[in-house]
């Protein structure tokens, strides 16, 4: 699949409607994807999981819409819409959806030096 290059900009609009919550299911959709950030969108109906789970690079990750559980390397969080989790590249992680919720997911791809 072929990458948006970085040095353009890109909007991205309709998302809610786009990217509903759909019934027992944990939906996506990717927004951007260049050479310097991946940004995908998730959709979860109540009660969906990610189980325990890393990343090779760091990840940022807000709630849009809903509330989660949220466990990083064993502490739990309950995020509510607008909060916000940094994860080191390689940090475990889980989440659980204790409502319909919208995230948003940047993973930060390293630069070339």
């Amino acid at each position: 699949m072929a990458r948006d290059p970085a040095d353009r900009s890109l909007v991205v609009s309709g998302l809610a409607e786009a990217l509903p919550v759909t019934a027992s299911a944990t939906t996506s959709r990717s927004l951007v994807d260049n050479d310097r950030v991946r940004v995908v969108a998730l959709a979860f109906d109540t009660g969906e999981e990610l189980t325990e789970h890393t990343a090779t690079m760091p990840v940022v990750v807000q709630l849009l819409d809903g509330t989660m559980r949220f466990e990083v390397a064993g502490d739990e969080h309950q995020l509510a819409a607008g909060d916000c989790v940094y994860l080191a590249a390689n940090e475990p992680h889980s989440l659980e959806a204790l409502e319909p919720s919208l995230m948003s997911l940047v993973m930060i791809r390293e630069t070339p030096a």
